[in-house]
């Protein structure tokens, strides 16, 4: 049960990488240096101070770089493969009771398709929201996606069963959204 848990928490802590990067590595590495989140062995630096240092500031810049007007869109042209990355990293860190092939398998598909997908879905977002509104509404979805991050992130730390199963089942709600966009582009 221990393994299930931990690949449950890391679904939920690689698809908050979507929305925000450092933001799950910040949250981690406080549950870490806590004591509150065992990592994996070659993974845990990310619950040093050094660390905890480091992805603070990178959540402040990350978070305060969504703010500014078409530096936004930018952004996400960047953050696209990183959220890739950076959720199988996560995935890898927490993930207890498999053979290192395993854990990687599982970190690059599940991890990072989880983070890919939710950027996928804020990116889209952002382009709807710049397109329909002049990048007038842009605060507002970045503010939501910050606290999306934060938030999954507790969630997949303190009940990661349950941040789990939300996030597959957003998970697919994302996907269905994205393959109808997907659709209506090819047949025009």
């Amino acid at each position: 049960m221990e393994t299930v848990t931990s690949i449950l928490l890391g679904i939920g802590l690689s698809a908050a990488t979507g929305f925000r990067i450092f933001v799950p590595f910040l949250v981690a590495s406080v549950a870490a240096i806590t004591g509150y989140l065992p990592l994996s062995p070659s993974f845990e630096w990310i619950g040093t101070y050094p660390a905890l240092i480091a992805f603070g500031v990178a959540t402040i810049f990350e978070i305060a770089a969504y703010y500014i007007p078409w530096f936004d869109n930018l952004l996400d042209t960047i953050a696209t493969p990183a959220a890739f990355v950076a959720g199988a990293i996560l995935m890898v860190a927490v993930v207890s009771g498999l053979p290192p092939l395993a854990k990687w398998a599982l970190a690059i598909i599940a991890g990072s398709g989880a983070a890919g997908l939710v950027q996928t879905g804020t990116t889209l977002t952002r382009a709807a929201s710049t397109t329909t509104t002049g990048g007038l509404a842009n605060p507002v979805v970045s503010t939501v996606e910050a606290g999306s991050s934060f938030g999954l992130s507790l969630l997949a730390i303190l009940l990661p069963v349950i941040a789990g199963l939300v996030t597959i089942v957003f998970l697919f709600w994302i996907g269905s959204k994205v393959m109808k966009k997907l659709r209506r582009k090819q047949q025009t």
